[in-house]
């Protein structure tokens, strides 16, 4: 999509900063961050919403999810990581990973 911030940071015509990338998605951090180290993973493909992505991107995006959840739940002494799909502030299908601790503040994912 022509319009779209987060194809735009695919195809590289916008900076972002990249914790992670493969040939399916590509993950970097918010810039408007709800803690250290919120990180948003998108499928370089263009989908609208969640419902949309094909079964097995679905699943694959998990997989990367959960790799990358692990990753930030050490590197920042996180307790969890939070997950948050939402979908309405950028029309492009992602998740946020937000590092946490139990005695955080409660605060909506975004």
């Amino acid at each position: 999509m022509d319009n779209c911030i987060f194809c735009k940071i695919v195809r590289g015509e916008i900076p972002a900063q990249k914790v992670y990338e493969d040939e399916h998605f590509i993950a970097f951090l918010d810039i408007n961050p709800r803690a250290p180290g919120h990180t948003l993973l998108i499928p370089k493909q263009h989908y609208q919403w969640f419902i949309e992505l094909p079964d097995d991107l679905y699943i694959e995006l998990f997989k990367e999810t959960k790799k990358l959840a692990l990753e930030l739940k050490e590197k920042y002494a996180a307790d969890y990581v939070q997950l948050g799909i939402v979908g309405k502030d950028v029309p492009h299908a992602h998740v946020h990973l937000i590092p946490r601790q139990l005695n955080d503040a409660s605060v909506p994912a975004a």
